[in-house]
């Protein structure tokens, strides 16, 4: 369908701002650099012609290309987000295209290698152009390809007004890897109907279920005396906090055990003292009541050690995180219908798919804006392996464009 694409251009730009995010910081956005990367963008989207485009005191930049239709069409928001994982550097991206891809396993110049064999996905890429990093780094398309593509699709259709379309909101977030990135969305004032991040993997999927989330913090008490005058008196609370991960299933119920439609019980932060004690555990599932069943493994088998030890105590604090999109988006279903239907239009094979994570879809679909995930391309994100093919990045800019197509015929003449 496009002439000529920009989102490789664009990309190879917006992967030389360290826009790393941070999960120690307070601040929001996490890190001020983030702003770098908005402020860049606000310019272009200026240059095209987009006038009331802007960065706000959060880092939120947002955008409106305005409807060249007559009739009433949804408002179709796009959103992508700006920073980075914390897992690994974004500092100083060196972008290497690897042009007309073989099936060969990919050696990067910092000694990684990027395995077809841990990679199946690339044996689909044969002829393909594919980015990476150098190695040293992450590369960014999580999720600077979303940010490429939306703007591709934007400048195309600027150049196309035959194309119609009614009114598009932009927004490109921060903080999204860390959990934080609708903290401050004002969804009233983004103004769109209907939502999609363009933040997911392969080509040709669209993600309309997320896990279910809670965090568990649980803080054990012990008793602290002099350890050489501790007979029947010291209760160590590092021991207890010990015995209590080591209770937990082996087989099952944790992050490397499980799969697809498997959730999980994950401690992910230990720090403490003979006195005291914190575990911090991230519970997983795909619907809510797997969630309750696995903090209630979680909670008894911590009441279980701790019945060895009379004298400790326990507290479990559940903390509400963010639920599974499905149950939002079920109830209007052709918010996911229309994109996997633009899909099929690219002639791609249209996947209906599951994220084994969270995305600012899950909350923003929960605050009334209906937010499935729409496919970048691209593969092993927050890792040092992170690849993404150009043709599957254009596949995206094309799903785009047909998606607000769709959106206009659904609507002509529907009061």
């Amino acid at each position: 369908m496009i002439e000529k694409y920009t989102c490789t251009d664009r990309f190879l730009k917006y992967v030389t701002f360290d826009t790393q995010s941070s999960e120690s910081s307070d601040s929001y956005p996490t890190t001020s650099k983030q702003k770098n990367l908005g402020r860049f963008i606000v310019k272009e989207l200026l240059a095209l012609g987009l006038e009331d485009a802007a960065m706000d005191e959060w880092g939120y930049v947002t955008a409106t290309l305005a409807a060249n239709i007559s009739y009433r069409v949804p408002v179709i928001g796009l959103i992508a987000h700006l920073d980075t994982s914390p897992d690994v550097s974004g500092a100083n991206v060196k972008a290497i295209l690897h042009k007309n891809y073989q099936g060969e396993d990919i050696h990067l110049p910092s000694g990684i290698t990027i395995s077809v064999d841990e990679n199946p996905k690339l044996k689909q890429q044969i002829g393909s152009d594919i980015f990476t990093s150098d190695g040293s780094t992450l590369l960014g398309a999580d999720n600077k390809a979303g940010i490429a593509e939306i703007m591709d699709a934007i400048s195309y259709l600027i150049q196309h007004p035959e194309i119609p379309h009614g009114t598009i909101k932009i927004a490109f977030t921060p903080d999204e890897e860390v959990g934080r990135g609708t903290e401050h969305f004002d969804v009233k004032k983004f103004g769109a109907d209907y939502a999609y991040t363009i933040d997911g993997e392969s080509a040709g999927e669209v993600e309309d279920e997320t896990f279910c989330a809670d965090s568990v913090n649980m803080t054990i008490s012990g008793v602290n005396v002099h350890p050489g005058y501790a007979k029947n008196k010291l209760v160590n609370a590092i021991k207890i906090a010990a015995a209590v991960i080591e209770q937990l299933p082996k087989q099952n119920m944790s992050p490397e055990t499980t799969e697809k439609r498997q959730g999980y019980i994950h401690p992910h932060y230990i720090s403490g003292s003979v006195e005291t004690a914190v575990i911090k555990y991230l519970i997983r599932d795909f619907t809510i009541e797997g969630l309750h069943e696995k903090e209630e493994v979680l909670k008894k088998t911590a009441q279980k050690v701790l019945a060895n030890f009379p004298k400790a105590s326990l507290d479990f604090e559940i903390v509400e995180y963010y639920r599974n999109m499905k149950y939002e988006l079920d109830k209007d279903p052709k918010v996911v219908q229309y994109a996997l239907e633009a899909v099929k239009r690219t002639g791609l094979t249209a996947v209906k798919n599951i994220i084994r994570g969270g995305t600012d879809g899950a909350k923003l679909s929960y605050a009334g804006l209906l937010t499935p995930n729409i496919f970048t391309g691209g593969h092993n994100f927050h890792s040092r392996q992170e690849w993404i093919s150009v043709q599957d990045m254009q596949k995206a800019v094309d799903v785009i464009i047909h998606l607000v197509q769709i959106w206009c015929e659904k609507s002509k003449g529907v009061k």
